[in-house]
C-alpha cells in the first residue's frame, strides 16, 4: 500500500438497513422516513465522523419491488433533498444524481450550479445514463446503451462548457468605477451536436470552490470508457475481490489512455455491511435482509439480469458456461450481466450460488458480514490489495448496524491512520483532494 494513502469514504443517504423485513420490527422507526429531519441527521451524523461526502440514487420510475413488502417511500429528487440538507451542514459533500437521458442540459447545469452555491462549494454530480423510465417520458422506447452514452458524453460535454460560460472572475464588484461585472467574459457556448443545440451563457456565475466533481457507475465495457474518460470518482459494482482488483487496474489504465493521471480518480464500490457484536448476530441480521427473497423471485431477478432461466434446474447443478445466453441480448444492466456472466465463466458455480449472488439478490455491492473487527480486516484486504480507493457505506440489517459503523468502525479506520480524525478542507473538491 502507498504511504500515507487514505481511504475516500461517503454514506448513501438511503435507510439500507431497512432492506427485506427489517423495517417490520417494533423499533426500526420506519415511520420517520418520510421526513426530511431524518435524512438531515443521518447528514450531520456522517459529518461528525467526518465522512467525504453524502450520496442519494435517484429514479425516475416506479418498479413492482418498490411497493409491496419493500419500505420505500418513493424517490424524492435528490438534488432538492440536498438543498435542505446543505443550510443543516458544513462540510460534507452532497453528491446528487441526474440522468443524461430525460434531462435537458441548460436546466441540470444550472441546478447542479445552484446547489454548488447553496452548499458553498459541496455539490457533486453523479452521472447516469439511466435503465428504465422512458415511458413517462414519451412513447419512445428505452434507447440503446450506445445512443444513452453517446447522448451522456455530449449532455456532460454541454453542462461543462456552460459552467465555464460565466466564469467567477466576471464579478467585479468595482463600486468606484460602477462595473459589477465583465460582460466580455460571460459569453455564450453556441453548442450545435447530435443531441443538443444551446446558445448559452448560463444564469449564474461559477462558484469559488471551482467546478463540481463529477461521479459516474458504469462498469460495462461502454461504461468504463466514459467514466475513466472524465469521472473524479467512480462508483464501482465489485461483489468480490478478483472483480474489483480487475476493474480498478483496467479503468486506471483506460484513464492513462486519456491523457489523465490514473492517480486522479477514484475508485469505490457499494459496501453493503452486516455489523452486530458477534458474527452469528450479523449473519442473521444478513439472512433476514434476504429472506423476504424467495427462490422463485430469485429465478425472476437472475433471468432479468443475465437473460437466463434455470427454473428447471436442480439448486445443487452446475452453472457452465454453455448454458449462458448470447451476450449481445437485451438485459436490464449490461454491468450487472458481465459481472455475473464473469462469475460463472470462472467458477461453473451451483445453481444455489448464482441466486445467492449479491448481482441477483442487490445490486452488485461487496457484502460483508461480522464483528467490527471482521469487517475492518475487509476492508483492509481490498484496500492493500489495490482494489479500492475507498467505499459507499451501505449500513444493512438494523439501524444498530449504522450506529457501529459510526461508533466503533470508523474510529478504528482513523486509528489505522488510513482516514481523517478533522477535516482539512470545507469543499468536495479538497475532500477529493482534486
Amino acid at each position: 500500500m502507498i504511504a500515507n494513502r487514505q481511504l475516500c469514504i461517503g454514506l448513501s443517504l438511503s435507510a439500507t438497513w431497512m432492506k427485506g423485513h427489517g423495517w417490520r420490527h417494533p423499533d426500526s422507526g420506519v415511520e420517520k422516513m418520510d421526513s426530511i429531519d431524518y435524512y438531515i441527521d443521518l447528514a450531520k451524523l456522517a459529518e461528525k465522523a467526518k465522512l467525504d461526502f453524502l450520496f442519494r440514487a435517484d429514479y425516475l420510475y416506479i418498479s413492482p419491488q418498490m411497493l409491496g413488502d419493500s419500505a420505500n417511500f418513493g424517490s424524492p429528487d435528490p438534488t432538492v433533498m440536498f438543498a435542505a440538507i446543505a443550510r443543516e451542514t458544513e462540510r460534507i459533500g452532497l453528491v446528487t444524481t441526474v440522468s443524461t437521458t430525460f434531462n435537458p442540459p441548460y436546466v441540470v447545469a444550472r441546478q447542479l450550479q445552484s446547489l454548488h452555491w447553496l452548499s458553498n462549494g459541496r455539490a457533486g454530480w453523479n452521472i447516469v445514463t439511466s435503465i428504465e423510465g422512458a415511458d413517462n417520458f414519451g412513447d419512445s422506447p428505452m434507447p440503446s446503451p450506445e445512443i444513452r452514452y453517446a447522448r451522456a458524453r455530449e449532455f456532460t460535454d454541454v453542462v461543462r462548457e456552460l459552467w465555464a460560460s460565466f466564469p467567477r472572475e466576471a464579478i467585479l464588484v468595482d463600486r468606484e468605477s460602477g462595473t459589477f461585472s465583465d460582460p466580455n467574459q460571460v459569453t455564450p457556448i453556441h453548442h450545435s451536436g447530435e443531441f443538443f443545440q444551446v446558445k448559452g451563457p448560463l444564469t449564474m456565475p461559477a462558484h469559488a470552490a471551482g467546478t463540481i466533481p463529477l461521479f459516474q457507475a458504469g462498469a460495462s465495457d461502454i461504461g468504463r470508457e466514459f467514466a475513466s474518460s472524465l469521472a473524479d470518482a467512480i462508483f464501482a459494482a465489485m461483489p468480490d475481490m478478483e472483480s474489483g482488483v480487475e476493474l480498478r487496474k483496467d479503468l486506471r489504465r483506460r484513464a492513462e489512455e486519456h491523457g489523465r493521471n490514473p492517480n486522479g480518480i477514484k475508485i469505490l464500490p457499494g459496501l453493503y455491511f452486516f455489523l452486530a457484536d458477534t458474527r452469528e448476530e450479523a449473519q442473521l441480521l444478513f439472512e433476514a435482509a434476504n429472506a423476504h427473497l424467495s427462490t422463485e423471485r430469485r429465478h425472476a431477478a437472475l433471468k432479468s439480469v443475465l437473460g437466463v432461466d434455470l427454473s428447471s434446474y436442480e439448486l445443487n447443478d452446475r452453472v457452465t458456461v454453455n448454458m449462458l445466453p448470447d451476450p449481445n441480448q437485451p438485459v436490464r444492466s449490461r454491468t450487472h450481466a458481465e459481472l455475473l456472466r464473469r462469475y460463472i465463466m470462472n467458477n461453473q458455480p451451483t445453481v444455489a450460488e448464482v441466486l445467492a449472488r449479491p448481482e441477483v439478490v442487490g445490486s452488485a455491492h461487496w457484502v460483508s458480514v461480522g464483528t467490527v473487527e471482521d469487517v475492518l480486516e475487509d476492508i483492509m484486504q481490498r484496500f492493500d490489495a489495490g482494489a479500492i480507493d475507498g467505499f459507499i457505506a451501505l449500513p444493512g440489517g438494523s439501524e444498530r448496524s449504522l450506529e457501529i459503523f459510526f461508533e466503533e468502525l470508523m474510529p478504528q479506520l482513523v486509528e489505522r491512520g488510513v482516514f481523517r480524525s478533522e477535516y482539512t478542507g470545507s469543499t468536495l473538491k479538497e475532500h477529493l483532494q482534486i
